[in-house]
């Protein structure tokens, strides 16, 4: 057992947390059930894109909440109880979406609780990022959040979107809906019944104090400017993942891309993000976490934007091309991982605050993306919403000039080595 666990720490999977990685790839498998498909399937039932669109931003408006709160949560509550709260969130808020809102295409139940529902990943999986952020070794803590990104993309946009594309054709949308409380519920078994580690709560405030607590997590961006631009570049990273469901499988349609071709696409865009978030998590800890941000994050995925939109015009619908530009993209993607081990290593102390912040970012991603296509998709249509999350990521790319640590250091053990020069 401890060969395996030193072997788990050296390729950078926290051991003494391993089972919570599986939990977390299967609970983010039942949650991505439907991300690739729900919004042209409620258009196909009747619901316009626009009203999709603002379907998905309210459940992202729920998902950025949640994810603000989740690591101060943690810090008050301790890792396991704040989890559960999602799992539960999730099932009630799915079940009730499924059984009353779509089911029946009651737009009114379908808001609330799709909103219900986006409190349930950000408190189950990013209260797992900051328990490895607590539990992780600073010089292994890229790697870790690699690993990190790698089960939460496998299981959202690989396995999920898999799974769908089959599920879809043999069971029908309702039940593939359905069948996802089953993997939530597997995951949960995994990250909080077979994990034995306790990730306690590090907080004894207590009433007025508590709601103090909370704030820090909004008031760390006036002590640590720096932690608030990198939330900004958080918003970026992703937000064109969710941008690109509600209108790209229709502009593709028209050049002969059916959405089950599209979901097939969007399964291997993902299966490239996830090996590339473990290449990039290893990247950045060598050759330094802005720079990997930089350029291949902020430049790499700007320039894939656009072709993502302009082959289809090119070649038209050779699917082979496509695949590989979707490919080079979601690699491009993996590039801001590092930002996971940036962000809590520019401060000493309120890591859990900072930790909110950049899940703030990932969850106002969810929000950010489908409120672009809602606000300027009639204004500007497919193209001009393209060159709008092309232009984020160039623009990411300069915000990160002023997120550094000190001396500009490149990692935490570039700090380290310099500080012992010195001495």
């Amino acid at each position: 057992m401890l060969n395996s666990e030193n072997f788990l720490d050296r390729i950078g999977i926290t051991s003494k947390i391993s089972w919570g990685f599986l939990g977390v790839l299967i609970f983010m498998m039942g949650d991505g059930l439907e991300l690739a498909f729900i919004s042209p399937y409620l258009v196909d039932q009747g619901l316009s894109v626009t009203h999709a669109s603002a379907l998905v931003t309210g459940y992202g408006i729920m998902i950025a909440i949640a994810s603000w709160f989740s690591g101060v949560l943690i810090d008050m509550f301790g890792a396991r109880k704040v989890m559960l709260w999602g799992l539960i969130s999730y099932v009630v808020g799915h079940s009730a979406f499924v059984g009353f809102g779509v089911s029946n295409l009651d737009y009114m139940i379908m808001l609330p609780t799709y909103m219900l529902r986006g409190i349930g990943y950000p408190l189950f999986a990013y209260g797992f990022l900051v328990w490895i952020t607590y539990r992780t070794p600073q010089k292994r803590l890229g790697k870790a959040v690699g690993w990190f990104w790698f089960v939460f993309s496998g299981g959202m946009n690989v396995l999920g979107a898999g799974f769908s594309a089959w599920a879809v054709t043999h069971l029908g949308y309702i039940n593939t809906l359905w069948s996802s409380i089953f993997w939530v519920l597997l995951g949960a078994f995994f990250a909080l019944v077979v994990n034995r580690d306790k990730l306690e709560k590090v907080s004894t405030a207590k009433g007025v104090d508590q709601i103090k607590e909370l704030a820090r997590g909004i008031t760390i961006v006036v002590r640590e400017p720096k932690v608030g631009v990198a939330g900004i570049v958080r918003v970026i990273n992703q937000a064109a993942q969710y941008a690109f469901p509600v209108f790209l499988p229709t502009y593709l349609a028209a050049y002969g891309i059916p959405t089950t071709t599209w979901l097939g696409i969007w399964s291997a865009i993902f299966l490239s993000n996830i090996v590339f978030n473990l290449i990039f998590g290893v990247v950045g800890d060598r050759l330094g976490w802005r720079n990997t941000i930089m350029w291949v994050g902020g430049v790499g995925c700007g320039v894939f934007t656009l072709l993502l939109y302009y082959t289809p015009q090119i070649i038209g619908g050779n699917l082979t091309v496509m695949t590989i530009v979707g490919i080079l993209w979601g690699a491009c993607l993996a590039g801001y991982v590092p930002i996971s081990a940036l962000v809590p290593s520019l401060v000493k102390e309120e890591k859990g605050a900072a930790m909110s912040i950049l899940n703030l970012g990932a969850g106002l991603c969810v929000f950010v993306g489908p409120a672009i296509v809602t606000v300027f998709y009639g204004l500007v249509g497919a193209v001009g919403v393209t060159w709008i999350l092309s232009g984020l990521y160039f623009a990411s790319t300069i915000m990160m000039v002023w997120v550094k640590l000190p001396n500009n250091a490149k990692t935490l053990d570039d700090i380290d080595e310099r500080e012992a020069a010195l001495e």
